[in-house]
């Protein structure tokens, strides 16, 4: 880069006391940085592993137990500071991910996908770095050295010395602190909001579980005064609390060889597919269309606004969301299903969330064929039996939990604003390195 380029690159965005600072270094990784080889050998440390959007994590934290067999005394030893390069590729991260460690002191990684290392303080800020590797800066960078395919293993052909030849930017260590305090602030008020989400989630489950039948109960643990002694919950099929009145209002969807991808189109009729199903959560990222035409033409297996979409396949199997009110109309996926609510007959609400209880959830996974993703069909789904109430004592919880759910949607979205916030403000704070190439 010219010495011309390099006086130009600044933030957008400065603190006060740097508005005359001059412009930011910029140095390869190799020439602040240095590899880590220290092995585990016999000794044990915390075995650490990668989480998407949160970074390095313990196994115990992530699968519920410690992962490792003889490979182990070859694992990387990293301590508190230091940053793990993990080679995996993943549909979120094709390049593999930049990972910081400051949940625990030391801990161990896998040396066949991890490549490790350490910053030099005396020019760099560990928790200033932090920072723009979280934003990827160096996915487009390792791209290119990315060998087509990739090892037995699955992890990327990513050499040592182009991870090293990676181009960073920093100002000088009390700017770099200034940022990083900056954003740290931020982190803890997301940390607090998510933690807040959380906790409403967990309360509305604690609820469910009292407001729902348990297995061979016909009346729940807690009911409301009204109903203290109204008469016990009656069993339906699951295919009873289908509107019969309206066509189709129980069917999955089509067979894949009626749907494939070359009817694919860039706008139509959206399709829903298993990743848009989520565990009583729309996801609204995944989006392919096909045309009206072929929407028209498997009209069986159109699916509309308002209506409960459940999943064929895990994970978890049998899970259950609302159809979002975005598009006039929707096509399942061939492992969707659509159920339309009898509503003169039962509530909606109460239905969907009783879909999503513990009780029914370990009822289909107990139905559900399959040792590694479990799949239910659409006979064993139907025939499945749900305890439910008469349509007042329905409503009632329906209310009940759905104004919970309205307090996690309205801290759900200040969590994104923070996070959006956040993001926004670290574009102005660091350098557009790739704006001063062009």
């Amino acid at each position: 880069m010219s010495k011309q380029t390099e006086k130009t690159l600044v933030p957008k965005l400065r603190f006060p006391e740097f508005q005359d600072a001059g412009g930011w270094d910029i140095k390869e990784l190799g020439k602040v940085a240095a590899l880590i080889t220290e092995k585990a050998g016999v000794k044990r440390y915390t075995l650490m592993s990668v989480t998407a959007g949160i970074g390095l994590v313990t196994q115990i934290e992530k699968f519920g137990k410690e992962i490792a067999g003889e490979a182990y005394k070859n694992y990387y030893v990293i301590r508190k500071g230091d940053f793990a390069y993990n080679k995996s590729s993943t549909k979120q991260h094709p390049e593999g991910q930049m990972a910081f460690l400051e949940s625990v002191d030391q801990g161990a990684v896998p040396n066949s996908i991890f490549t490790c290392f350490r910053v030099d303080e005396k020019f760099v800020s560990p928790y200033f770095l932090k920072y723009p590797f979280a934003t990827n800066i160096h996915g487009k960078w390792l791209r290119n050295f990315i060998a087509v395919g990739a090892r037995a293993n699955g992890a990327l052909n990513v050499d040592s010395k182009d991870l090293l030849a990676l181009p960073i930017v920093f100002p000088s260590l009390k700017e770099q602190q200034t940022i990083a305090d900056c954003l740290s602030s931020i982190d803890k008020l997301i940390s607090a909001q998510s933690q807040k989400t959380e906790d409403l989630k967990t309360h509305k489950k604690g609820l469910m579980q009292q407001l729902f039948t348990r297995e061979g109960e016909t009346v729940p643990r807690l009911r409301f005064p009204e109903f203290q002694n109204a008469e016990e919950w009656e069993s339906v099929r699951l295919i009873d609390v289908a509107d019969k009145k309206i066509k189709w209002s129980f069917i999955g969807g089509p067979f894949g060889s009626n749907l494939k991808s070359s009817d694919y189109v860039s706008e139509g009729v959206r399709i829903i597919q298993l990743q848009n199903i989520g565990d009583a959560e729309f996801f609204d990222d995944y989006k392919i269309f096909t045309t009206k035409e072929k929407a028209d033409e498997l009209l069986a297996n159109n699916i509309y606004p308002g209506e409960i979409i459940l999943s064929k396949m895990g994970d978890p199997v049998g899970r259950a969301c609302l159809i979002p009110n975005k598009h006039a109309r929707y096509i399942m996926c061939s492992d969707g299903i659509r159920l339309v609510v009898d509503e003169k007959i039962y509530s909606k609400y109460f239905i969907y969330t009783l879909l999503n209880s513990l009780k029914f959830r370990a009822l289909v996974e107990k139905t559900a064929i399959g040792s590694t993703r479990k799949r239910i069909g659409l006979d064993d789904l139907k025939n499945l039996p749900i305890i439910v109430p008469t349509k007042g004592e329905q409503k009632k919880i329906a209310n009940c939990l759905s104004s919970i759910d309205e307090l996690i949607r309205a801290h759900t979205q200040k969590l994104e604003a923070l996070k959006i916030h956040k993001k926004g403000l670290m574009q102005q704070l660091f350098p557009n390195t790739e704006a001063e190439k062009e």
